[in-house]
């Protein structure tokens, strides 16, 4: 099985944006896990982290996506990640069978400085990361 990345959808409300994708990846949650949930395996496929602290109100830096603290945290399931202005980063991971895993991906921001397209070429990355795992 090869992974797959499903149409993102974005909403818009007043100054703020949602974007929300659902990823599918060829291995198990457990070997998902570490890539949206490590500093390096963040790095690999999505943004440079300066920071990242693997726990409920720990301190993030994502690269040009921002500053702020981990406001969520479920091993193996959940990483969210608040950053300051208003934005948020979720990655929520679900079983797919014996062998592949989903993940909700959710992001909120204000501005423009984000896009559905610089978010799929990143899921694309991630996929092919996962895929050689």
């Amino acid at each position: 099985m090869s992974g797959s990345i499903a149409q993102g959808t974005s909403q818009t409300h007043g100054n703020t944006h949602i974007l929300h994708f659902l990823v599918r990846l060829p291995r198990p949650m457990e070997d998902v896990w570490p890539a949206v949930a490590t500093r390096e395996g963040l790095t690999g496929w999505c943004t440079a982290v300066d920071v990242l602290e693997p726990r409920l109100d720990g301190a993030v830096v994502l690269g040009e996506l921002g500053t702020g603290r981990v406001t969520a945290w479920d091993v193996d399931r959940v990483a969210e990640y608040g950053i300051e202005g208003g934005g948020r980063i979720r990655f929520h991971l679900e079983r797919d069978g014996d062998t592949a895993s989903v993940l909700r991906f959710t992001r909120e921001f204000r501005g423009e400085t984000d896009s559905e397209s610089a978010w799929r070429t990143r899921f694309e990355r991630l996929v092919g990361q996962v895929g050689r795992s």
